[in-house]
């Protein structure tokens, strides 16, 4: 099964609240949510993980 990144905009003026990234193939290991944007106000400051 693939890794999954649930991914949350902490942006107050976006309106993406959370999205999952799943890695379909072998990602490097000092992949994190630093290396992505929001998919709606497209920032990557305001992101953080969601720990399950």
């Amino acid at each position: 099964m693939p890794t999954t990144l649930e991914v949350r905009c902490t942006d107050d003026a976006c309106e993406m609240d959370m999205f999952e990234l799943h890695y379909t193939y072998d990602m490097p290991d000092d992949v994190g949510v630093a290396d992505f944007v929001c998919p709606h106000c497209r920032e990557s400051d305001p992101l953080e993980a969601i720990e399950l």
